[in-house]
């Protein structure tokens, strides 16, 4: 299987301090806050947010590995990045905005004000696309306007900003999972097909047409679904089957929060060709309100542990869909193979960071979920690796169908959501 390029960005190693000899309005507009804040802008990209510790003393130290945002660049991100914009700023900066946030009063209740104190700007570059590591900033720099102060020294910034290769495989589903599809890894226009699934569900739980799941009128729940992912040579390598049904919450007609559905995500046990050893558990449940959203929790699970260690919990749209992840950052906290059930690994110069992200559809007229994945090389050590995430990715697409409220018209892709139900 031959990788994509990504690039990650990473900006960690966050402080600020403010000089003995700066003016007292810099220092009594930073002592008397709340604790200050960043604001990581990139064009193209969400505004991230991160904590800004205070450092006070000029031995204060540091957590020099700690990451407070990461964004994730393919090689078309950064070719963007360096054409030149016209009306707009001519070049690309990644910007670091630090302020203090006040809360004030008003006629409408409380408010928050933001001041901000400096700004860091660096450059992007024609490097930040050679798929090499680079430390581009480390260490202190000055962020205040000094002349406005009368020359005295302002506010300084401290943070590490280094950019380090992170290929992933690129992954496709080229049909609806109830439509047992195959899947195919992309690289560029090509694509090969890695793995295939095979969906089935119980028919004495529901006479639910397979390849329109989501539609169902009459059943008032939905269980018994499952998908057994397949290699080239029709090995099952991994599965994904419903462990607890898809019910409506008592008074409502949707999946509610207090009693969420599950799936399992399994992998062959070395004990026998119809043996499965659980990776993790997918909970998913829907969420309403102005704008309905599916929560999908997963939860890895390892020999003598019946919770098991949440590692993403993650809102999807409901009618746009969106997009499942598991990133460890900030925490950077190391993530286990699928065949290592619970021993963590971590392998190369990125510790924690990005694992896998599934985009699915959501439940608007005429979509239809194909769903791409991206995996993290460094967690896939053979083939069946990759098809624990197929799995998982399976089962996140079916949760989204399970999630549908179950009150709707005959007419296919069309529904009547109930909102006047709690959770």
């Amino acid at each position: 299987m031959d990788p994509q390029d990504f690039v990650r960005l990473s900006v960690g190693s966050l402080g600020l301090r403010i000089p003995v000899a700066a003016s007292k309005a810099v220092q009594a507009r930073v002592h008397s806050s709340s604790p200050c804040l960043c604001e990581i802008r990139l064009r193209g990209f969400p505004v991230q947010r991160a904590s800004v510790p205070l450092i006070s003393t000029p031995e204060g130290s540091l957590d020099s590995h700690s990451i407070a945002t990461s964004i994730y660049l393919e090689k078309s991100d950064v070719k963007a990045l360096l054409v030149p914009r016209c009306f707009l700023a001519p070049r690309a900066y990644l910007e670091i905005s630090v302020f203090t946030e006040r809360q004030g009063g008003s006629h409408y209740g409380v408010i928050s004000r933001k001041q901000q104190i400096g700004k860091f700007k660096l450059q992007v570059i024609p490097e930040w696309g050679e798929g090499k590591s680079v430390l581009l900033h480390n260490g202190w720099i000055g962020i205040g306007k000094n002349q406005k102060e009368g020359g005295k020294p302002g506010p300084e910034l401290h943070l590490r900003v280094k950019l380090d290769p992170d290929p992933r495989y690129v992954f496709q589903f080229e049909d609806e999972t109830a439509s047992s599809p195959q899947i195919v890894q992309l690289q560029g226009t090509i694509k090969q097909p890695i793995f295939s699934c095979k969906f089935s569900r119980d028919r004495r739980a529901s006479q639910m047409d397979p390849t329109n799941i989501g539609q169902e009128t009459e059943s008032r729940d939905r269980k018994g679904w499952r998908v057994i992912v397949h290699d080239l040579c029709g090995s099952a390598v991994a599965a994904a089957f419903m462990v607890t049904p898809f019910v409506p919450s008592t008074g409502c007609d949707h999946v509610a929060r207090s009693n969420p559905g599950a799936f399992l995500i399994l992998r062959p046990d070395s004990c026998g060709p119809e043996s499965w050893q659980p990776w993790g558990r997918l909970q998913a449940w829907r969420e309403c309100g102005s704008r309905d959203s599916v929560c999908c929790r997963l939860n890895l699970l390892s020999e003598g542990q019946e919770a098991g260690l949440l590692l993403a919990e993650v809102l999807i749209s409901a009618d746009k869909g969106g997009e499942f992840f598991i990133d460890m950052d900030p925490a950077g906290t190391p993530v286990p193979s699928p065949q290592s059930s619970g021993d963590f690994t971590s392998v190369g110069p990125v510790v924690g960071g990005f694992v896998m992200n599934c985009k699915v559809e959501g439940e608007g007229e005429g979509k239809r979920s194909k769903p791409v994945v991206q995996l993290a090389v460094r967690h896939v050590t053979c083939v069946e690796d990759a098809a624990i995430f197929m799995a998982l990715a399976a089962a996140v697409d079916l949760s989204m169908e399970a999630c549908r409220p179950f009150r709707r018209k005959a007419k296919r892709g069309t529904s009547i959501f109930s909102r006047d139900c709690g959770r």
